[in-house]
């Protein structure tokens, strides 16, 4: 009897573990996406230096130092929506008007691939800002943001690299953070990345 019942009891349990780790999932991917049965795809992030403001690419050469004076350098994000179950069920097969994005926020973090991660010591701090874009039911929208700031290229460790001082250049990946809403109120979240190099480059002939 003792062993009958220790067995229905760890089948019990394996039950529990099973399910409590089905929700842990669910709110894992509520938390990276938001809770929209629409989300955001981006087909693509590019970066141009202040210097050369029309000029988008990858990576992204910021220079710490132009022509005497310091530019913030713009980030170019091209996306689209998706839904999360189309045609099952009720759901339609492509998103409608209600599901239309709306992005207003959005956050830049640094980090390097050598591990060295210290804010204001390392890389640039992180931050946030706002911009608005609203992305339609159907086609992509285009977001210009500001992905490296004046004030970074004023301090540590930017500031260091002005006349190839310092380490002369610092290689790092930016991740960027979208925050937004549906029409119905949901919350929206995608990340991308952008590689982001920083010296102080030779300024562009004819240029700032």
């Amino acid at each position: 009897m003792h062993s009958i019942l220790s067995s229905r009891t760890l089948a019990g349990l394996a039950v529990v573990v099973s399910s409590l780790a089905g929700l842990t999932s669910c709110a894992s991917e509520l938390t990276r996406t938001g809770s929209s049965p629409a989300f955001v795809i981006i087909d693509s992030i590019v970066g141009a230096s202040g210097a050369d403001p029309e000029e988008f690419g990858v990576p992204l050469a910021s220079d710490v130092q132009t022509g005497g004076g310091t530019f913030n350098d713009l980030g170019r994000a091209t996306m689209r929506l998706g839904l999360r179950n189309p045609g099952s069920g009720t759901s339609p097969t492509a998103p409608s008007s209600l599901n239309t994005i709306t992005i207003s926020r959005y956050r830049v973090e640094f980090r390097r691939t050598d591990g060295r991660n210290t804010q204001g010591v390392d890389v640039p701090y992180a931050f946030d800002g706002a911009a608005t874009v609203t992305i339609p039911a159907q086609g992509s929208a285009d977001m210009v943001f500001e992905i490296v700031r004046h004030q970074a290229k004023l301090e540590a460790p930017l500031r260091s690299l002005r006349g190839l001082g310092g380490a002369i250049i610092i290689s790092t990946i930016a991740e960027i953070t979208f925050f937004g809403r549906d029409q119905v109120g949901n919350e929206v979240v995608a990340s991308g990345t952008l590689s982001v190099n920083f010296a102080d480059f030779a300024d562009p002939v004819g240029g700032q």
